[in-house]
């Protein structure tokens, strides 16, 4: 199979409603803010939904998270061992095609193994990817917009039930409502190290605009976030056209009203160079 033809930029819409879109453990886990106010996910954390989406569509992910797993190896050591043959581990462009071959978020994201261990077991290698993501940041400051709500437990964790426990009360928080973007670029010269294609990259895509599918849990309920657009740039040769930076400056979004509470509230402006297509997708 050919690896990825041709440059492709592109840029997300999202939209968090009462929700908490990646909490920070350093704060509370209260929702990410950075100096600007403005409301942060990381890249980590989208990079982490997009494995779950692209591991729900039937694929083969090497970070698998421990709620999430669909095989038996709870390290990623093990993982290897486990899929790899013994004597490829020892070879470093042997490790590098193997896991390259195996599991599509290594040829995406790229990985770096480094395991302990002597001569006969350790291993040391990078593994440079060519989708790059960046972290998403909220249009408008959601710093005023998120929301404390102090939670009790209607039965004690431990003991006889006779006396509340010091875990008896929480806290949950959430971002009212913010519109978050985030961008990403997929590089050919990279794709022929990994062997990432032209139909990972359509994966890829398709994860994104459903990337919140199966994703509920206590801090984002069900629908409370939401892919609003996926605009996709598929430049006509490997180089590309323009630099990701020019193209992703193509996208404006700006609030209409000093308190936007939904995406009516937004202008969405997307501006064209010559010779470049955009593919604008709702998301799913």
């Amino acid at each position: 199979m050919s690896t990825l033809s041709k440059k492709i930029d592109f840029a997300v819409i999202v939209s968090v409603n009462n929700a908490n879109p990646n909490g920070d453990p350093l704060n509370g886990n209260r929702p990410r803010v950075n100096f600007d106010g403005l409301g942060e996910l990381s890249d980590v954390s989208i990079k982490r939904k997009i494995r779950n989406r692209l591991m729900q569509d039937g694929q083969s992910i090497f970070v698998q998270s421990d709620d999430n797993r669909v095989d038996e190896y709870r390290s990623l050591r093990n993982r290897v061992e486990g899929t790899i043959n013994k004597t490829d581990m020892k070879d470093e462009a042997k490790l590098r095609m193997a896991a390259c071959k195996e599991w599509i978020d290594v040829r995406a994201f790229g990985q770096v193994f480094a395991f302990k261990g002597g001569e006969e077991s350790g291993v040391s290698i990078g593994i440079r990817g060519p989708v790059s993501i960046h972290p998403a940041f909220s249009v408008a400051p959601v710093l005023d917009r998120i929301s404390s709500t102090q939670i009790t437990k209607s039965v004690s964790g431990e003991g006889d039930g006779s006396k509340r426990g010091s875990d008896t009360m929480g806290i949950k928080h959430r971002v009212d409502h913010g519109v978050y973007i985030f961008y990403g670029s997929m590089n050919p010269q990279l794709a022929e190290k990994t062997g990432f294609s032209d139909d990972d990259s359509l994966a890829i895509k398709q994860a994104i605009l459903t990337l919140f599918r199966n994703d509920a849990s206590s801090a984002r309920p069900e629908g409370s976030m939401e892919v609003h657009k996926v605009f996709w740039w598929k430049h006509n040769n490997k180089n590309g056209q323009y630099s990701s930076a020019k193209v992703h400056r193509l996208l404006e979004v700006e609030s209409k009203v000093d308190q936007p509470r939904s995406l009516s509230d937004y202008k969405i402006n997307i501006s064209k160079l010559d010779g470049l297509n955009c593919e604008e997708i709702n998301g799913e």
